[in-house]
């Protein structure tokens, strides 16, 4: 089995312009937690567990009682999620932003709200309900998807688990099973230094074909006599883009965009059965779920300020960096049927 625990950057590629953060993770933006579980198992005659859950906390505090301010972008919405629609109409986020694999969305929502549940005893009694957001991607080519090995303790577990350490990437949580451009793929992350703010990305890559990967570009040799998954499906990517710098949720949908753009550029088309959507969320102004006053003040920085194109370049940067670390930091992977997704071979 090929491991090669590296970032990309420690294989001389470097992306972009922009200074890279102390972790080169999303935690770099104080205080965001990520954790995962991994399932890794055997189901019996040829089934496998392949699998896993992601989870990304924007703060370490009470995500209901202090929400954050939130945006989503389609880039093609060939996808599965919960929560966008009311993360659009309000532009906050106020639970874990949750990943996983496209089945297992109802259980890792159930265990989500079990958790919040948990901890705001006011939830559906006293004051209102809470919207959770999950997003997937298929790794029915390694998982046994129809098993539904992922259960709702499973996406506690991962909650609890978070921490502001370096996350881990590559071939764990919901990044167990995912494929890009043919080899193993799954969960990357990276950040960048804008100016007095930090902006951090995790993706979990599952999309593309050996022949769309733009590895002229970045200069990497392969070894040829490694093979790529044989039918690779048009796959999706999900990308949560983080940041401490104080925007609205217009703001965030606009940066948003620009992380397809750092898509595009490993040789991404968002083919047409693929799910390619980001979640973006600010760090900088809490919102009080609980308060009596009719008018709130919050700071924002100004649209014509010379920061907002650096931050359109650092949302590029990161999510180009993040994939390809996705891709660097994965290890050969075994799943149903003896399937196996190759890592990708750096020389």
């Amino acid at each position: 089995m090929r491991n090669q625990s590296k970032k990309i950057r420690q294989r001389g590629v470097v992306i972009g312009q922009l200074p890279v953060g102390k972790k080169n993770c999303i935690t770099d933006v104080a205080d965001v937690k990520v954790g995962h579980v991994t399932l890794d198992y055997s189901l019996g005659e040829g089934e496998y567990a392949c699998t896993g859950v992601t989870a990304i906390l924007p703060h370490g505090g009470n995500l209901f009682q202090q929400k954050v301010v939130g945006a989503s972008y389609v880039l093609n919405g060939f996808g599965k999620t919960t929560g966008l629609v009311q993360v659009e109409e309000l532009g906050l986020i106020e639970s874990p932003i949750m990943l996983t694999n496209t089945f297992a969305v109802p259980a890792v929502t159930q265990g989500a709200l079990e958790y919040m549940l948990e901890g705001n005893s006011e939830i559906g009694d006293t004051t209102g309900t809470i919207n959770l957001v999950v997003g997937e991607c298929n790794d029915s080519r390694l998982n046994s998807i129809r098993k539904l090995p992922i259960e709702p303790k499973h996406a506690v577990e991962c909650i609890q688990k978070a921490s502001t350490a370096v996350a881990a990437e590559g071939a764990v949580g919901a990044g167990k099973g995912m494929i890009c451009f043919g080899y193993k793929g799954g969960i990357g992350s990276s950040s960048r230094l804008v100016g007095d703010y930090t902006m951090g990305c995790l993706v979990l890559s599952n999309f593309g074909r050996k022949e769309e990967f733009q590895s002229a570009h970045y200069k990497v040799e392969e070894q040829n006599d490694v093979p790529t998954f044989p039918k690779p499906a048009d796959g999706s990517i999900m990308i949560v883009l983080a940041t401490d710098a104080p925007l609205s949720s217009r703001q965030l949908k606009r940066v948003a965009k620009r992380c397809g753009i750092g898509l595009g550029r490993t040789g991404s088309h968002f083919s047409n059965g693929s799910g390619d959507v980001v979640i973006a969320f600010s760090t900088a102004n809490k919102v009080a779920h609980f308060a009596e006053e009719s008018i709130e003040t919050r700071i924002q920085l100004r649209d014509d300020h010379p920061i907002m194109n650096d931050l359109f370049q650092g949302a590029t940067e990161v999510t180009e960096e993040a994939i390809l670390n996705s891709l660097s930091q994965a290890i050969t992977t075994e799943g149903r049927r003896g399937n196996i997704a190759h890592a990708y071979p750096f020389e």
